[in-house]
Formats: C-alpha cells, structure tokens, sequence
C-alpha cells in the first residue's frame, strides 16, 4: 500500500512540475506528505529572504546526543516540452521534470514513514527538500538561511538517477563526483556603421568570433595536465532581419567547466582575462556577469564506504567510476567542509538521458533509493 502511495505521489508531482525558484505547489505537495507522519519539527520555506523560499526540512530528532545526518532532494523541474504519452504527463506545458527530481523527492519523502515507524535511536535525521538545483542557486540559498545553522549536519547524502547505466547499479566516486561549472555571460558593445562602410563602426562580431574560436583553448594554455573545458553555449550580434547596419551590441555565453573548485578559480579568472583582453583589442565596452555557479561534489572514501556496505546488503551491483562525470550539482555546496557523497542509482540502459523531452524516472527505483538511504543513515548515526 505504502508503495503505491509513493507512486502516486511522485506521478502527481511529476504532473505539476515547476522551476527553479518557483516550486511553491512542490513544497507544499511534499510537506503535507512528510507531515503526516509526525517529524520533530518543519522548517519550511527555506532559501529566501523573509522566509520566502520554496525549500522545505523534516527533522526527525531521537532526543538523544549524536549525530546529525542529512538526505537532500531537489524540487525543480526543467523549461522542456515534455514528449511522453503517460498518463502523469506535465499539465505545465514547457516545464517538465526531465531529470529525475520528482523522483529523488519521492525517495527521500519514503524516509518519512520508515523514521516513523522505527525513529533513530541517536541523533537526528534532516530530510532536505532543496529548490532551484538547476540554476545552482538553490544550495546557497539554503546554505545562506538564518535557519541553516540549526540545522547543520555532520554528514549530508544524496543520489542521482543515472540512465545508460543498469537498472538499481550503484555508482560510487570517492573525491570529486561531478565537475565544477560557471555560466560567463559577455556583453560587447561597440559602434554602428552603414554596411557599406562598416570600416567606421566598432563591430562586436569580429571579437565574437575571436572568442568562438580561441577561447576553448584556454584550459589547456592555464591548467596543463588537467581537466578543463569551455563551452559555447550562445552568440548574437545585432537585430535580426537587418541588413544595412553593422551591429553595435553582442552577447556571447559560454560555461567554464573543471573537475575542482581550485582550477575553477584559476580558468575562470584567466577565461574573464582572455575576454576583456579581446575586446579592448577591438576597442569594445565589455561587461561581464557570471551565472548558474555549481561547485564540484566530493565525496570523502568513509561516507561512500557506507553506500557500498549498504548496496551490497540489499544485493546491490556497485560500480567505481574512474573519473569524475563532467555535469554539475549543487549538492556540491554541502559537501564544502563537512563529510558528504552524492551517488548514482542506475536507471536502466534504454531508459531516455537526463533532460530528453521523453523522459521519466522509473518508479521502482523508490524503494532502492529509500532503502539505501535508511541503513545509510542507521550506519552513520551508529
């Protein structure tokens, strides 16, 4: 019974999705759920100013000294058109939960009824509703709520749907688990000319192009020998349909990827450098802003030997991945200081990648998440 419970409540999420930022339908879906079954205290509301925010924590607190262990889920969903035929379908059109959040709530609200039925015996337990992962905006957010530091963890867990990879196999990374990334956002502003003069202009597409073809090697120039990676991700110039003026404004984004918040530091400043060095050569205004700031998720090898004890109870397979995936999460934010692993749960080689348009997260991995994370918890609290 409770099995289809949580089926059905991870279906009506998934119909409902919202973005980041906005889950307010979400938070209250998922409160009322972990609620009614009796945690120590709410904390809802959490990552905004004046308790605006759309995240949500459950304590279940034993009352007993120890100590304090926290399961994260993401509540956001994605700006994609969802191209399924189930009957859950999003009644949001455009949004779609493309990457397995409903799921990962749904998994980490199951934790409620088991702490229920049988409450730690020691310390206490932080079920951690988090919004906006997406941008990478949701975990400061949280992080920077006056209610944070009561609810501080010793060790904070959480895992990842991941497709291609066998149903219910559990992969495991100790150290950095996915990469660092950062959103640059490059405005050039320049002059406009008569397109038969164009000489007497400042055209930000010339310094565009500079940057489309000699700003991805800028990893290799600043961190030999490791990993780095520029992307171009949008380019424009001027106003469409014009064809008699040059332009005088263009953007220009990219993301700037590395697999440690050290070498983030060291190529994002000398990717900010490459560009303004570029637009002075062509006598541009350049104005930069950085967006969408995740940082790398590690994992410490005791707290990952813990997911790996508990896989192998329940007959789980386990894969150690020899690299860091090249993705970002925000969980990395919880990791910074304090023990932490963010694992994968394999959904299954032929299921749709994460952010396809007919995506959707396979309900039997509820309960493999749900068990996981309670003897986890029992493991850590012990």
């Amino acid at each position: 019974m409770r099995e289809q419970e949580l089926i059905e409540l991870r279906r009506a999420i998934h119909a409902h999705p919202e973005l980041s930022g906005h889950e307010h339908r979400t938070h209250d879906t998922v409160r009322d759920y972990v609620k009614s079954f009796a945690p120590t205290r709410v904390y809802e509301h959490l990552g905004g100013k004046d308790s605006t925010g759309t995240g949500l924590a459950a304590v279940f607190d034993s009352g007993v000294p120890g100590r304090t262990v926290l399961v994260r889920a993401e509540l956001d969903a994605l700006p994609i058109l969802e191209q399924t035929e189930v009957a859950h379908r999003s009644i949001n059109r455009g949004v779609m939960h493309a990457c397995g959040h409903d799921g990962h709530m749904t998994t980490v609200a199951a934790l409620a009824p088991r702490l229920h039925a049988r409450p730690p015996e020691r310390g206490r337990v932080i079920l951690l509703f988090q919004p906006a992962e997406e941008t990478g905006a949701g975990a400061a957010d949280v992080l920077a709520d006056p209610r944070w530091p009561a609810l501080e963890p010793d060790a904070a867990i959480a895992l990842h749907n991941l497709p291609l990879h066998p149903m219910r196999q559990v992969i495991l990374r100790a150290g950095v688990f996915c990469c660092a990334s950062r959103g640059m956002r490059v405005r050039l502003l320049g002059r406009t000319a008569h397109a038969a003069h164009p000489e007497t202009g400042i055209n930000p597409a010339v310094a565009i192009a500079e940057l489309v073809e000699h700003l991805p090697d800028v990893p290799a120039e600043c961190l030999p020998g490791s990993f780095g990676l520029v992307s171009i991700t949008h380019v424009s110039a001027g106003d469409d349909m014009v064809f008699g003026t040059t332009p005088a404004d263009g953007l220009f984004n990219c993301t700037v990827r590395t697999d440690t918040d050290e070498d983030m530091a060291v190529l994002a400043e000398r990717a900010e450098r490459f560009v303004r060095d570029v637009a002075a050569e062509e006598g541009l205004v350049c104005q930069i802003s950085w967006h969408d700031d995740f940082a790398a998720a590690v994992c410490d090898k005791g707290t990952v030997d813990v997911i790996r004890a508990c896989a192998q109870e329940l007959g789980l397979d386990t894969l150690d991945r020899p690299e860091p995936f090249r993705w970002s999460e925000d969980f990395g934010r919880f990791t910074i200081g304090r023990r932490g692993v963010l694992f994968g749960v394999g959904s299954g080689p032929t299921q749709p990648q994460l952010h396809n348009p007919d995506y959707d997260f396979p309900d039997e991995l509820i309960q493999v998440g749900a068990e996981l994370f309670e003897r986890a918890i029992r493991k850590l609290l012990a």
